[in-house]
């Protein structure tokens, strides 16, 4: 479907990917990913969002070998299928640029353009041998809205300075690729996972009047700094004012693709003018 057919006003369907993702296995988790991408589209979605690292998942040490330049053969895998489907693709991706590799993610359009490509930057200490640090933020202005594409730990609450960056450029969607993942034994029935999330995800949606969606994989990591632990889905989207728009399963088994209605909102204020607004939200930081 074209995007004329799928977007009403400032309405439209996004897609959450929440798909298993299998350490160094990129033939498989590429292929699955085109089934999300596919699929998404077949159902009438304008976008679909991804997880983090799809292609050889979080950390795993495969990414020495077998990263890839963005763009380049994994990137282009995807936006041969985002052509297919014409949709919009925001997916998580390991990015080898000269010596280093970067946690990256990608939003592309519906004609296979890399509009928009984010380094990741809060990245957990113990993937920095592994990764370097993003150093850059920018959003892309597409006819859905105002996009910004953080990566998990970015918008964690402790750095949540960056998605006020991202909203004082005028995102009005941040769509997040992420790998959330728990030890082993985790009980969610004693923890329920997402409190850190919802908070975060809250605070922005609230103050910006924006939409932010976090996207996780899947399955259990089977190399790296966090091996043996297990990636459980509980994708998250929160809309404008705080309102929980929708929630993926739990579980290292809990693949599935879940369709959004989502409607964007104008931006309230811009520039100087945004201060004034945080301030009758009763907001202190800078």
């Amino acid at each position: 479907m074209g995007e004329e057919a799928n977007v009403s006003g400032n309405r439209f369907m996004l897609a959450i990917g929440q798909m298993r993702v299998e350490g160094g296995a990129v033939e498989a988790n590429l292929q699955r990913a085109m089934h999300m991408i596919a699929a998404a589209g077949e159902q009438g979605c304008q976008i679909v969002v991804l997880p983090e690292c799809l292609d050889l998942g979080w950390t795993h040490p495969a990414a020495r070998e077998l990263a890839q330049p963005i763009p380049g053969r994994h990137s282009d895998i995807l936006a041969q299928a985002a052509r297919q489907a014409r949709i919009y693709v925001v997916a998580g991706l390991t990015e080898r640029a000269g010596d280093r590799i970067y946690n990256a993610a990608v939003l592309t359009s519906p004609d296979g353009a890399i509009l928009l490509k984010h380094r990741k930057i809060n990245e957990l200490e113990i993937a920095h041998d592994l990764y370097s640090i993003g150093d850059s933020l920018s959003v892309a202005h597409t006819p859905l809205g105002t996009i910004g594409i953080p990566i998990c730990a970015d918008n964690f609450p402790s750095s949540l300075a960056l998605g006020h960056s991202l909203a004082r450029m005028g995102a009005q969607l941040l769509l997040s690729p992420s790998a959330w993942a728990v030890d082993a034994d985790h009980d969610n029935a004693k923890e329920p996972y997402g409190a850190l999330w919802r908070s975060a995800y809250t605070t922005l949606a609230t103050l910006y009047n924006m939409t932010v969606v976090g996207v996780s994989n899947v399955g259990w990591l089977s190399a790296g700094p966090w091996q043996g632990r297990k990636c459980i889905g509980c994708s998250l989207a929160i809309g404008p004012g705080g309102v929980v728009l929708a929630e993926g399963p739990y579980g290292e088994s809990s693949e599935g693709l879940i369709v959004v209605p989502i409607e964007v909102a104008p931006s309230a204020a811009t520039g100087t003018a945004i201060a004034d607004m945080l301030a009758a939200k009763g907001y202190c930081g800078p």
